[in-house]
């Protein structure tokens, strides 16, 4: 059970930052000043990375229910 811990931790931090850059890059959340401010590139950082903790979350999930 705690070997799954640690996927799913990391996957949920990894949403939590895929999120911030997303809002980041839509001009929603953040400075003005910053380089991710309405950059267009960011977006699709963002869902890459979502998708990344998504897969990461679920895999620590399969990991604590089968073990």
């Amino acid at each position: 059970m705690r070997l799954g811990r640690l996927p799913i931790i990391a996957g949920m931090i990894m949403i939590f930052f895929g999120m911030v850059f997303q809002f980041q890059g839509r001009g929603q959340i953040g400075p003005e000043s910053s380089f991710m401010y309405y950059n267009k590139d960011w977006i699709s950082y963002g869902i890459i990375i979502i998708i990344s903790g998504i897969a990461v979350s679920g895999f620590g999930v399969f990991i604590s229910r089968y073990r």
